[in-house]
């Protein structure tokens, strides 16, 4: 995939299209100094957007290969342009994840809305939670987090992240490892 055109396409049609969207994933690990490899792009986008994100996508080439309540995949034809997954902000803590959501820079030139790191952590919460075998990868990514941002992080709404979730034993074990 080649982020960079990719990107460029896709923040021009979020711009032009108001729509309300932030970087997730491992993309947006690198940004926040998480060495990860990814091979997509994600991103989290208001689902009362979605329909516009829709007719984007396809002015864009892709074909839509999944799309449930909660998620849409697209994927071109065409390697370069590879595959973006856009889960859909709908509920209350996604949509406080929009908002808080911030800008930085890559690329030199581009400016992009980035999930804050605890809004990542507890979306790395959430898919421990859905699918048990991520939990490795997913604690590696956290435990990284962690490590480059641990003096700045809001602990509280990482908390509450767990609270929803029904994750506390796992927030305690994380915020335990913190204080050594």
């Amino acid at each position: 995939m080649d982020f960079k055109t990719v990107l460029e396409n896709l923040l021009k049609q979020f711009n032009e299209s108001e729509i309300r969207y932030a970087l997730m994933g491992g993309f947006a690990l690198g940004l926040w100094g998480v060495g990860k490899t990814t091979i997509d792009l994600d991103f989290l986008v208001n689902r009362d957007d979605m329909e516009k994100v829709d007719n984007m996508m396809k002015e864009l080439d892709y074909a839509c290969i999944n799309k449930s309540e909660n998620v849409s995949q697209y994927v071109s034809h065409l390697n370069v342009f590879g595959e973006v997954d856009f889960l859909h902000a709908f509920r209350e803590a996604s949509l406080e994840m929009l908002q808080r959501a911030v800008e930085k820079e890559i690329f030199g030139s581009m400016r992009i809305k980035v999930l804050k790191p605890e809004d990542i952590i507890g979306l790395k919460f959430q898919a421990i939670k859905n699918n048990p075998s991520r939990k490795q990868s997913d604690m590696d990514d956290i435990e990284q987090i962690i490590s480059i941002h641990r003096d700045h992080l809001d602990w509280s709404l990482i908390e509450k992240y767990s609270k929803i979730l029904e994750m506390e034993e796992l927030y305690k074990k994380i915020r335990r490892g913190t204080e050594k």
